[in-house]
């Protein structure tokens, strides 16, 4: 079993940032792979970007160069470093361990003037 915590999402202005955190308790943190989705009102469920135990990460193109995952195993916490928010980044974010069916409870962001 694995439990994800998220924290970190808020309202902030267009071109802002945030940092979501994920905690994970009850799991071998360092040897799986971790991701960030997104889901926006009325949109399927989308794949933001994905960090695999080894450090190596991917990301969506809409978000590619604004956004950076990253993961503190000594933490068990992954992190999505959002920059240059736009109002379409808009959505509740989950975090979620790759092929396994644990997620996060989701935390809302909002980009809004």
């Amino acid at each position: 079993q694995v439990q994800l915590v998220e924290s970190g999402g808020g309202l902030v202005q267009p071109g802002g940032s945030l940092r979501l955190s994920c905690a994970a308790f009850g799991s071998i943190f360092s040897i799986i792979d971790m991701s960030w989705h997104r889901q926006a009102p009325g949109k399927q469920r989308e794949l933001v970007a994905i960090i695999t135990s080894a450090g190596s990460t991917n990301y969506a193109d809409s978000v590619k160069g604004r956004f950076t995952i990253s993961r503190d195993n000594g933490k068990n916490t992954v992190y999505l470093q959002m920059n240059s928010l736009k109002p379409e980044d808009t959505a509740v974010y989950y975090c979620h361990v790759r092929f396994h069916p644990y997620w996060g409870q989701g935390t809302q962001v909002t980009v809004s003037s």
